[in-house]
């Protein structure tokens, strides 16, 4: 599609400022394809270093990527600026956020609106306590809690931070030991966002193909040769896959990472409890590791938390810069998560919802099978289904009341597909949407072979 916005400047900020305007107002879309260099400068009369310089400089910042003959387009998801989801009409079926089901969630505890409250509730063991400057980054019970809860899990908790949830906590690994250029193993598919993140960063993805499995060993040993230097790995709930590690799979991952003493390698453990299935790691006894496990999955997106274990020079790093901007994580957040997290009836209930998504995930997958197509996920609150022609079978199923993720935002090389998130989605509802999937497919010839 061409652009209509009319592109400004005469220098290499004014440039770049007028293309990341557009983008923001809506303007220049997400994929779009910029002018070429030499259009533009004609356009502008400026220079075609000038505007390869813009250029140059609006890719560093993530906001666009070069693609050689392809021209210069706009990313995905360009960070200037939340995006919220394109509004499906009422009744739809939306099976795109890939976040946990509100009801099972567990209730918040009421400390956080005393206000509301006609007196205060007998919650003995929260320390209702002001935090102040100088005190310790992490709160006292909470470091007790994850490293339990962590060493129950193999991983070394001895030094631990609190961040920000799951993509603060890669942000800041990744940015203790990389500069921008630096080359970052990826899943492929993998998670959109931490795709988004490393380009903003300024890093380059490598991309690792996954099974159900998660990460294949032979790809994660050619991304390594091929010059990264870190690895994000996501142990279970893959995103967008569902894959899982078992014993085996971290027992091969930690052969051939074995091989490859400095390489940094970051656990993305974003679903913990939710994710269905025990943790396994591949971070013991490396010299630079972080294993990050949020609660937004399994205690509630608003809480935005997640305890990062690693090794002592990872850790005092992050919580160095951490120091030098937010300077902690609130407190009270701290003690809601502690507090939570101790709660017997809330672990009970977390085991619960841990069994429903299964059976929703089960019951899913028999319902795809029923049609003919055959998926292996283990974990996780998303699946992923392998076609030829993403947009048409998300045209074809929204039709139907059924709205999906195309895979195009979750892929680097991997061939085509659409995500299917699931939590929400009721065992009786899932032949319904197998059906609609089959006669997409089926119409449109857009299976994947």
């Amino acid at each position: 599609m061409p652009i209509q916005y009319s592109i400004s400047g005469s220098t290499v900020d004014e440039i770049a400022a007028s293309v990341e305007t557009a983008i923001r107002g809506d303007h220049i879309k997400p994929g779009q394809t910029l002018p070429t260099v030499r259009a533009l400068a004609e356009q502008l009369g400026v220079s075609p270093t000038t505007v390869a310089s813009s250029y140059k400089e609006l890719t560093r910042r993530g906001i666009v990527i070069g693609e050689g003959r392809r021209g210069t387009k706009v990313r995905a998801a360009p960070p200037i600026s939340g995006r919220l989801p394109m509004a499906v009409a009422p009744g739809t079926i939306d099976l795109r956020t890939g976040g946990p089901d509100p009801a099972l969630l567990p209730a918040l505890v009421p400390a956080l609106l005393p206000a509301l409250l006609p007196a205060p509730p007998p919650f003995d063991s929260l320390e209702c306590e002001h935090r102040l400057y100088g005190e310790s980054a992490v709160f006292g019970p909470l470091a007790k809690v994850a490293a339990e809860r962590l060493a129950a899990d193999d991983v070394d908790a001895s030094y631990m931070a609190v961040v920000g949830g799951a993509l603060d906590g890669v942000e800041r690994v990744l940015g203790a030991w990389l500069r921008p250029g630096d080359r970052v193993a990826v899943e492929d598919p993998g998670y959109t966002a931490v795709l988004d993140l490393l380009l903003a960063l300024g890093l380059r993805p490598v991309p690792m193909a996954v099974d159900e499995l998660g990460a294949r060993p032979d790809r994660l040993e050619a991304a390594l040769n091929r010059g990264a230097g870190a690895v994000v790995l996501t142990p279970r709930a893959q995103n967008p896959t569902g894959a899982a590690w078992d014993a085996r799979r971290s027992s091969d991952l930690r052969r051939v990472l074995h091989r490859h003493p400095d390489v940094l390698v970051v656990e993305d453990d974003h679903a913990g409890p939710a994710a269905g299935v025990a943790l396994e790691t591949v971070c013991a006894g490396r010299r630079r590791w972080a294993t990050i496990r949020s609660v937004s999955k399994w205690l509630g997106p608003d809480l935005r938390l997640a305890v990062l274990a690693g090794d002592r020079t990872t850790v005092d790093r992050v919580e160095g810069r951490q120091a030098l901007g937010t300077g902690w994580v609130s407190y009270l957040l701290q003690q809601v998560v502690a507090e939570l997290w101790s709660d017997r009836k809330v672990l009970r209930d977390l085991d619960r919802a841990a069994k429903v998504y299964r059976s929703r995930r089960n019951a899913l997958i028999k319902a795809l099978r029923s049609e003919e197509i055959t998926i292996n996920p283990i974990s996780g609150l998303t699946v992923w289904v392998p076609v030829t022609d993403e947009h048409a079978v998300v045209a074809g199923l929204l039709d139907q009341g059924i709205a999906v993720s195309p895979g195009e935002r979750f892929r680097v090389e991997a061939p085509p597909g659409v995500r299917i998130a699931f939590a929400t989605l009721r065992e009786v509802d899932a032949p319904a949407v197998a059906a609609a999937l089959g006669r997409v497919l089926r119409q449109r010839s857009v299976r994947a072979g």
